[in-house]
């Protein structure tokens, strides 16, 4: 049975939502994680980290909802 075009588009912004907020993880993550790890003062960075980690989530959360809601 194939699936209907409402499913392929549901399943392709899912799949859109899934690759941007792995796109924004990356951006975000990659450099804060190279500071901390380079720089003596990127110790510091690590009181900042649980809002950056709360702000992934919320983001991951808002493109899920866009994702699923049907068009």
């Amino acid at each position: 049975m194939r699936p209907s075009w409402i499913q392929s588009f549901s399943r392709s912004r899912l799949c859109l939502a899934l690759a941007g907020w792995l796109a924004c993880a990356v951006a975000v993550m990659l450099p804060l994680v190279w500071l901390i790890n380079n720089r003596d003062w990127g110790i510091a960075l690590m009181l900042i980290m649980p809002v950056v980690v709360y702000g992934l989530m919320r983001l991951a959360r808002r493109l899920e909802h866009w994702a699923r809601v049907p068009a």
